[in-house]
């Protein structure tokens, strides 16, 4: 049987109606009743066609347990008709509602926008009293509002309200009439007689980003529970997953389920939906879940099951973001919440400047900061020339290094704290912790300051930030001479102050006056203004060439604007339209499922590279961006691939890491497409196995069709590539930049060379300098040493540093025949198969 009891499609023939017994043209809409076949198998089902209008009708005499149309997702093939046929259907399901509502009798509550402090209840109305107990679950929900009388039984609560709305929201594509639905809906509620619901739970769950709610739950996980909820079969369900929707995974399987079954009619509200979640937070344990997962679903409607695991996924599928919905809220709402991030207290703010009670007609909402919230941080578009940022910066550039590390934004209130990342989420403990020891100390006079930074790990030995990906807590104790370090760059709150509209340049004198570094602990971002377009030259030409990631530049009197790219960003993949990026010919070995528009298609690829030696291929890099829709169409039949089992074991072509194993696998290498990658730098990974060789923000650039894959860039041209990467010359840079000497970090020319000449050394100083210099530089004592280390080997890590200090290079198993030495605690303990003899010295 369908999951769905309606569909819609056109005549492919002359037939009629079951109503009015008049004739359905060919080629005309019509809709259809999907029924149990009383004269076939239980799986099949019979259809019963009407007009549209026809089929309508005999709702209105419908018995109350008779299923009805409520929604498009009700309707199989409608996603098929065309936008005329559509926007009729949907006239006729809001018609009915509305008919509905005016024959409901009702006692009109009005919604009284004075100050009041009332509490409202609601009763959950569950049913197993000892599980409610084992799992806490509260029997009544009481919502306080300062400032807004809510009516708790208005029909705007009811969360079948609340999914009416998303889906008129997902309907329209503009992003005006999106607003505009938000705003209607708060003006007049669902009945169009003023609304009555509570407008903070219903901006909760339609933002299901603006909280911090974490559910410990991905898909796989959500399969897992519903397969055992539904009595199912799991791998079934994992493979409707592959489609990329769990929602829609989990709402086929609750219509064929004999273990629980969907309600008829939708009873929650929005305060039980929101009580749910907020439990869902507090269980972790798999049994726990379960027990309340399948509590919320016997009380769900298919529709009501889809939208609430949609909650759970933060993905309500309705192409409407904060803006989209807080502008329907008040003209200023979303300034307000970028930088308070405090939904409530923007909402309480709302209602205070409402006039008449009724939402829509409003004065301006102030903007501030709250301590201990997190404020959406400013970002940074992409700068592709010199000259274009003097057009975008135009009272002088404060240029900075743009660290390669984890963005944190620090909030301190006295002795307490708070960390957040760029996405606004709590940081892990193991990153940020030494800071509560060392912030007092850095800024001895701020007992309030919210700081904007990057966390990275600081070489202390060699003064300099290690590269991105070493912050991890197992990567740590590889770097025995780094610490990590908080690079800050800006401060826009400080001891009540709320310094936003202040200058960039002004903000940072602020930072440089209260802040006391403390080397390898705090320390202050380097920042230099830049007057002239040379003096940014040379300044890019030294930061690609120290192997930086690049600069950040900002202009000296712009303001702080939270979640807006008025910084600009200058990376070497960014110049000259690209030519700077490091780039590779790889081909495909592979691909995965995508997830939401793209599930169900191949649309990420796993590419790799040949290893000419063991002719077997290794994986570099996963893309997914760079094909527009039609090429990606194309892709899914003109690659041959087969499903990989990922219970078996990888072909014998591939070497892969366990947790990258594709959903597909080419059938044969050889014959696969290669494409161009190109990215901002190549990078180490510990996932890949191209010798830790990948690309760092990779996408493809160009289809060469012109090569097969003997001409493709192999795993010994990758190392070269890498090794190049790491070392640019200036004449590239020179020709990207313009022709200009490579000049120190704000120093000018005139000023070095005169330097020069008055710093005249005496013989016994320049051979003091020189044997400085010799003592300090390593010797290559292994360079064209190749080492293999034997898994148990003592203090390996120690090795590892002190032989690749000296110019050694060191190999996994994959390449163990390419080991020009092997290290051992015994001559007698076990090794791989492939172990080179003469290696073993």
């Amino acid at each position: 049987m369908s999951d769905l009891n309606f569909l819609v499609d056109y005549s492919k023939r002359v037939s009629k109606c079951k109503k009015c017994k008049q004739e359905l043209e060919k080629g005309s809409v019509r809709l259809g009743k999907l029924l149990p076949n009383a004269f076939g198998d239980s799986d099949t089902e019979m259809k019963q066609y009407y007009h549209i209008d026809c089929l309508f009708d005999s709702f209105k005499r419908a018995r109350a347990t008779t299923k009805v149309i409520e929604s498009a997702d009700d309707i199989q093939g409608f996603d098929k008709i065309n936008q005329k046929d559509k926007d009729l259907i949907i006239e006729k399901i809001d018609s009915m509602e509305k008919g509905k509502k005016s024959a409901t009798t009702k006692t009109p509550t009005k919604a009284s926008m004075k100050q009041s402090d009332e509490e409202v209840k609601t009763d959950l109305e569950e049913s197993d009293a000892e599980s409610d107990k084992k799992r806490k679950l509260i029997d009544k929900t009481e919502i306080k509002s300062k400032k807004i009388k809510i009516d708790i039984n208005s029909d705007d609560n009811r969360f079948e309200t609340f999914q009416k709305i998303c889906n008129k929201v997902a309907k329209d594509s503009s992003h005006l009439k999106k607003s505009s639905v938000i705003r209607e809906f708060f003006k007049n509620g669902i009945n169009e007689d003023g609304f009555t619901g509570d407008m903070y739970t219903f901006l909760k769950l339609i933002l299901p980003s603006a909280t911090n709610r974490v559910f410990n739950l991905n898909s796989k996980q959500l399969v897992k529970l519903y397969s055992k909820i539904f009595d199912c079969d799991f791998d079934e369900m994992s493979a409707h997953l592959n489609q990329g929707d769990v929602s829609e995974t989990c709402c086929s399987f609750f219509t064929k389920s004999e273990n629980i079954k969907p309600e008829d009619k939708s009873t929650l509200t929005i305060h039980q939906i929101d009580t749910y979640l907020d439990e869902l937070t507090k269980v972790t344990k798999e049994n726990d879940q379960l027990n309340l997962l399948e509590k919320i679903t016997k009380k769900c409607t298919k529709n009501d099951l889809k939208t609430f695991i949609r909650l759970i996924k933060k993905d309500l599928r309705i192409d409407a973001g904060s803006k989209n919905i807080l502008d329907a809220v008040s003209p200023n709402a979303y300034a307000a919440f970028q930088v308070s991030r405090d939904l409530k207290d923007v909402v309480e703010r709302v209602s205070d400047l409402v006039q008449n009670g009724k939402p829509g007609l409003k004065k301006d909402l102030s903007i501030r900061i709250n301590l201990m919230t997190p404020v959406k941080p400013m970002l940074a578009e992409a700068c592709k020339s010199v000259e274009s940022a003097f057009v975008k910066c135009k009272n002088g550039i404060l240029a900075e290094i743009k660290y390669d590390g984890e963005r944190l934004q620090l909030h301190k209130d006295g002795s307490k704290f708070d960390f957040f990342s760029r996405n606004l989420k709590a940081v892990q403990p193991h990153k940020v912790s030494y800071l509560k020891e060392y912030i007092p100390k850095a800024f001895p006079n701020a007992d309030k300051i919210i700081l904007d930074g990057e966390v990275l790990l600081y070489d202390t030995k060699n003064k300099k930030p290690l590269p991105f990906g070493t912050l991890g807590a197992h990567k740590k104790n590889e770097f025995k001479d780094a610490t990590v370090c908080f690079f800050v760059f800006d401060c826009f709150y400080l001891n009540g102050e709320d310094l936003m509209s202040k200058a960039m340049k002004d903000r940072r004198k602020m930072l440089e006056e209260h802040i006391k570094e403390i080397p390898g602990r705090v320390m202050l971002s380097e920042q230099t203004l830049i007057k002239n377009p040379d003096c940014l030259r040379k300044l890019i030409m030294r930061t690609i060439n120290e192997g930086l990631e690049g600069l950040v530049l900002k202009d000296s009197k712009s303001i702080y604007e939270p979640g807006k790219r008025h910084w600009l960003k200058v990376k070497k993949d960014y110049l000259d339209e690209g030519s700077m990026a490091d780039t590779a010919d790889l081909v495909v070995l592979g691909a995965y499922y995508g997830t939401g528009n793209k599930g169900g298609m191949k649309s990420i690829f796993l590419m790799g590279c040949l290893n000419e030696k063991t002719q077997k291929w290794h994986t570099v890099t996963k893309v997914a961006n760079g094909f527009d829709d039609k090429t990606l169409e194309k892709l899914q039949k003109s690659i041959q691939m087969t499903k990989a089992d990922k219970k078996d074991s990888p072909p014998d072509w591939i070497v892969v890491n366990k947790s990258l194993i594709p959903d597909f696998y080419v059938t044969d290498p050889k014959k696969s497409p290669i494409w161009e990658l190109t990215g901002a730098e190549f990078s180490k990974s510990d996932v890949h196995t191209a010798d830790g060789i990948s690309i760092r923000f990779p996408r493809v650039t160009r289809l060469r069709d012109d090569k097969s894959w003997k001409e493709a860039t192999s795993l010994q041209r990758l190392r070269k590539l890498f090794d190049a990467s790491k070392q640019k010359s200036d004449l590239a840079l020179e020709k990207t930049l313009g022709s200009v000497k490579r000049s120190v970090f704000g120093e000018k020319e005139d000023d070095r060379s005169k330097k020069a000449k008055k710093e005249k050394k005496t013989k016994k100083e320049i051979k003091s300098e020189s044997d400085s210099e010799s003592d300090s530089d390593m010797p290559s004592l292994f360079k064209d040493n190749i080492f293999f280390i034997n898994s148990g080997v003592d203090k390996s890590t120690d090795l590892k540093r002190y032989i690749r200090a000296y110019d050694g290079k060191i190999v996994d198993e994959n390449f163990l025949d390419e080991a020009t030495h092997v290290i051992v605690n015994r001559l007698d303990e076990d090794l791989p198969k492939n172990t080179p003899k003469n290696a073993l010295k």
